[in-house]
């Protein structure tokens, strides 16, 4: 197909500059933003970077305590396994009590917020929104199983050995859940950037 004189194309996806007539004209400052924050989720590399941070960040702190602090711990014993049995039990209080006095209201506005992002990615189709609603679903067993473990600590807390154990097999847990979770956003990230339309 042969293309008039004069008529404008658009270059390569990502560039900021318009070509007319063989003269480089600057697109208007809110187009070259909009291409440097690029709203796409799936194919961006700060979508990809924020999963790789949130769950190395879920895998590292355990029941609020650090994950080299679990390891001291089982190295070195003494003063450190005391240390790590404080913290654990004052993070324990903490979540607890947290839940008790405000644990309905949270609940109710993470269901909110979660239903109000999931009804923007899949009903209305917006890509940012099933990026952050197949990032932020899955924390929501990370943090049932801190809950869990709390609950069971306040009514009887694990000492020495025993206590470093309970916590590597959540990391465990925890792992296996970023596990899936990368997975399944990976495959559906493939499926959304095969399935739609050249040049979008």
């Amino acid at each position: 197909m042969h293309h008039k004189s004069g008529q404008a194309r658009l270059v390569a996806l990502g560039s900021i500059r318009l070509i007319i007539t063989n003269r480089d004209v600057a697109l208007p400052w809110n187009d070259i933003l909009f291409y440097a924050i690029d709203l796409s989720t799936f194919s961006s590399i700060w979508y990809w970077l924020a999963v790789a941070v949130t769950w190395a960040t879920a895998s590292h702190w355990i029941l609020g305590v650090p994950f080299d602090m679990i390891l001291y711990s089982r190295r070195y014993g003494a003063q450190a396994t005391e240390d790590l049995e404080n913290m654990v039990a004052i993070n324990a209080r903490r979540l607890i009590s947290t839940m008790d006095v405000a644990g309905h209201w949270v609940t109710g506005f993470l269901a909110f917020l979660l239903t109000g992002i999931a009804s923007m990615g899949f009903i209305y189709t917006l890509e940012i929104a099933q990026g952050v609603f197949l990032l932020v679903f899955p924390l929501v067993f990370v943090v049932m199983i801190n809950l869990q473990a709390a609950r069971q600590f306040q009514q009887q807390m694990p000492e020495g050995k025993m206590l470093t154990r309970r916590l590597l097999r959540m990391r465990i847990w925890i792992q296996c859940i970023a596990v899936v979770s990368i997975f399944v956003i990976a495959v559906y990230g493939m499926y959304f950037n095969l399935s739609a339309p050249v040049g979008f």
